[in-house]
């Protein structure tokens, strides 16, 4: 999440708590912040291995677009060996989309394009992946319930994030340019029903956060229209 430009000189060492100095969503539980206690643990050693050279951020962000679609192909294929390198693409993906905006914060390059490069890109991984996942299921099973399971997946897990940034926009939140920590959450339990060789389990599981996402922020919404602190006035 950062600008291509030319990168100022950064410190001596790498800042672990500089990097991270992001805003966690209130609404995934402290135990369940994938984000926190994976993903920015491993991607830090991404960003030390790579905080003294000329690799950008923005870099880094298309690296994680690139192994998204690459792991939307291989759940695509619908064959048990694909859907396990799928998961394991997916959560690479993931960690790499932790690297660029830790590697931002830590040279200072953090810049509204390269916040929005990242939330573009992402959307369009999240709706390869899932479309990937569903296809690849039914290319296996030829259920056509699948399909509906898919579109419906696809859908709530969609629109509870659109809510999550129409909320921000609302309440005039300053990380309207950050990722919902529910995408880490998403992912990891994509990668554990890969592994497992449950992938109907991504789009059961998947389902549930969009629906429940889904309703919690509209809930979470009509409440704020009984408190006039709740945004400021424009």
């Amino acid at each position: 999440m950062t600008q291509p430009d030319a990168a100022p000189e950064p410190a001596a060492k790498f800042d672990y708590r500089k990097s991270v100095q992001k805003f966690e969503d209130k609404y995934i539980f402290p135990f369940l912040r994938i984000d926190k206690y994976v993903n920015r643990p491993v991607a830090s050693l991404i960003v030390r291995a790579l905080y003294r050279t000329g690799v950008t951020p923005n870099q880094l962000t298309y690296m994680a677009f690139a192994l998204g679609l690459a792991s939307a192909y291989s759940f695509s294929r619908g064959r048990a060996h694909a859907f396990l390198v799928a998961g394991i693409l997916a959560q690479a993906s993931s960690i790499m989309d932790n690297a660029d905006g830790m590697l931002a914060r830590a040279k200072g390059l953090s810049s509204r394009y390269g916040a929005f490069l990242d939330l573009f890109l992402d959307r369009i991984c999240d709706f390869a992946v899932l479309t990937g996942v569903t296809f690849g299921i039914y290319r296996v099973s030829g259920d056509p319930r699948v399909l509906k399971l898919g579109l419906l997946t696809i859908g709530f897990y969609l629109l509870q994030v659109g809510l999550y940034y129409l909320n921000n926009i609302y309440t005039g939140a300053a990380s309207n340019g950050e990722g919902a920590e529910a995408k880490n959450l998403a992912v990891f339990a994509i990668l554990v029903f890969s592994l497992v060789g449950w992938p109907l389990g991504i789009l059961f599981g998947v389902f549930a956060m969009g629906f429940l996402g889904t309703a919690i922020k509209l809930v979470s919404f009509l409440r704020k229209g009984k408190d006039p602190q709740a945004a400021p006035v424009r």
